[in-house]
Parts: structure tokens; sequence; C-alpha cells
């Protein structure tokens, strides 16, 4: 049996994942302009964050998924700080809701380390 706290992880990301499929222009929006095919992008990542969400939750494949999770996260940073500096980016949200997403990655980043 997994801890209470690797599922609820797991179970973000699916849900996540599955909003990108639900409001792809949601996340399009919030994509800096040196990415390549926005519309391709969110849906891949939308499945990527899905898949890792599953094999997280088999005690055989944690580690593989912890770590990509980790990788995942490393690379939304730069997002989080191109919200922060484009305002058509930051869906309007405060300026201390954008910087507080940044240390946010970080915990998210420490909590799927908890399962390498």
């Amino acid at each position: 049996m997994l801890p209470w706290h690797q599922y609820l992880l797991g179970v973000i990301l699916v849900a996540a994942g599955f909003n990108h499929f639900r409001v792809p222009k949601f996340y399009e929006r919030i994509m800096p302009s040196y990415i390549p095919a926005h519309s391709s992008m969110v849906l891949l990542s939308g499945i990527v964050e899905m898949v890792l969400g599953l094999i997280l939750l088999n005690k055989d494949t944690q580690m593989y998924a912890a770590w990509g999770i980790i990788a995942m996260l490393i690379l939304y940073l730069p997002i989080h700080v191109h919200m922060l500096q484009n305002k058509e980016a930051s869906l309007k949200l405060p300026k201390w809701v954008l910087i507080l997403r940044i240390p946010l990655q970080f915990i998210l980043i420490y909590w799927a380390y908890q399962y390498t």
C-alpha cells in the first residue's frame, strides 16, 4: 500500500493533465512564444502529466514517475517566470500569486522526490 500523499499527487497530476484537454486555450495563453506548436505541446504535456500521475501509483514504476515529474516541473519553471514577466500570460492573477507559484514548483519537486 502506498502512502496517501502519493495517491494525492498522482490524482492531482492526472486531473491537471486532463485539464489540458478540457481547456487547452488556457494553457496555450501562458506559453512563451519560443515554444513551438503551442496546441500540440499543451496536449502532449497533458498526456505526460496523466501518464506520470498514473505510473506514480505503481510501486514498480514510482521511481521513474518521480524523476519524470521532477524533470517536468523543472521544464515548467520558465513558463512560471514568463507568466510573471508577461501581462497577457499572467491571466490577470495578482503579482503575489505569480511569485508564489515559483517556490511552489520547488515544493512539488520535493514532494515528487520522496518517491524516488
